[in-house]
């Protein structure tokens, strides 16, 4: 926790026209706080790589200082955190980024002590397939209580939180504006029930302007808060694609929901894993392969509890038999099961989509 004067410096350090975050965390680093950055002789910052006599000036006016006690009258008077890439409450992912904010503002319940964390991203034209795959992803993995990230947008970002909240999940969003203001207006509504199930992040302060450029700006710290990064639908050019850019450069584990090829909400994750930039996903069971997530054994009695609930009749025949034999060849299945093989072959390959049962040489079948 910075003291108040460390705080107003390092504000300040924040608003220096073109400095940037990696900048920043560099000068802190180099002299030791931001209020020494200010107060250190003009030689000695000339002195440091990528300080050049426009950023020195920019130093060296007080305005900066002016705005940041303006901000930090707004964040206490609105009960707004801050978390400081020094201190232990800062994102563990965010601090392997290089340009990760040098501070965030938060509201809400947000806790990042949490090893699973993804981001899930898409179109604001989000389609019935679209919503379906990412509710149902949600509901798979929500025995292993990850923390869902998101931007707060139209269509798939909205989709993600209330999944996300409907599942007893953390989800956090980030916003490309201050705390003084909700966009889109039309999603205040699920406000209060994002705090109280996580909260919202941004770096932005109260007197920034609303730009276009902001949510792009936002969107690195979508892809930095997490461990992998899943597209659900996009067209061949959208804000999602810069963040799969973005969580590729930070050599983070990137997901796309494959569609029809001439779907134009989907050229954009179509296109991601043709040219390998993204993993394939058609199920919870391909990320946790990927992402090397353990279920235990509890979890997995939770997952399967859910999941029996959700099976059609004959699903649930298969499912019941594989889970008592442990492993059976797909005849014996037919046979015991009374189900025809052609039938039965689709029955497996859809519990398989569903990441409950897998295929094993021999025609054999075994629960996960």
């Amino acid at each position: 926790m910075l003291t108040k004067n460390e705080l107003r410096y390092t504000l300040a350090l924040q608003r220096v026209p073109n400095l940037g975050d990696a900048m920043a965390k560099r000068l802190i680093l180099k002299v030791g706080s931001a209020e020494g950055i200010f107060k250190e002789k003009k030689g000695n910052l000339l002195k440091i790589k990528g300080i050049g006599p426009y950023k020195l000036k920019a130093l060296s006016e007080k305005i900066q200082l002016n705005d940041a006690e303006k901000e930090m009258e707004f964040m206490e008077k609105n009960a707004i955190k801050y978390c400081y890439f020094l201190d232990k409450h800062y994102s563990k992912n965010l601090k392997h980024c290089s340009d990760g904010p040098i501070l965030y503002f938060q509201k809400g319940n947000i806790d990042l002590h949490q090893n699973k964390i993804i981001s899930i991203v898409g179109t604001r034209k989000i389609t019935s397939y679209g919503k379906s795959f990412c509710k149902n992803l949600i509901y798979d993995l929500s025995a292993l209580n990850p923390i869902i990230v998101s931007g707060f947008a139209f269509g798939v970002d909205i989709t993600a939180h209330k999944s996300a909240i409907d599942n007893g999940l953390q989800t956090i969003a980030c916003l490309a504006h201050g705390h003084n203001q909700m966009y889109p207006k039309f999603h205040t509504k699920y406000v209060d029930s994002v705090k109280k199930n996580g909260g919202f992040i941004t770096e932005f302060w109260s007197s920034d302007s609303f730009e276009k450029n902001n949510f792009l700006k936002r969107n690195r710290i979508i892809a930095g808060l997490s461990e992998a990064t899943i597209i659900i639908e996009s067209a061949k050019k959208g804000g999602s694609l810069v963040t799969a850019d973005i969580a590729n450069s930070y050599h983070r584990d990137l997901f796309a929901l494959p569609g029809r090829a001439n779907d134009p909400q989907s050229v954009g994750c179509n296109n991601l894993i043709k040219t390998q930039q993204a993993h394939l996903i058609t199920s919870a069971a391909d990320l946790i392969y990927i992402l090397g997530w353990e279920l235990t054994t509890k979890t997995q009695k939770q997952s399967q509890k859910k999941l029996v609930a959700e099976l059609s009749n004959d699903e649930t025949i298969v499912f019941n038999y594989l889970n008592e034999k442990k492993k059976a060849l797909l005849d014996v299945i037919s046979i015991q099961c009374s189900i025809p093989a052609h039938k039965l072959a689709a029955i497996l390959l859809s519990l398989e989509l569903k990441g409950v049962i897998r295929p094993t040489p021999g025609k054999m079948f075994e629960v996960i």
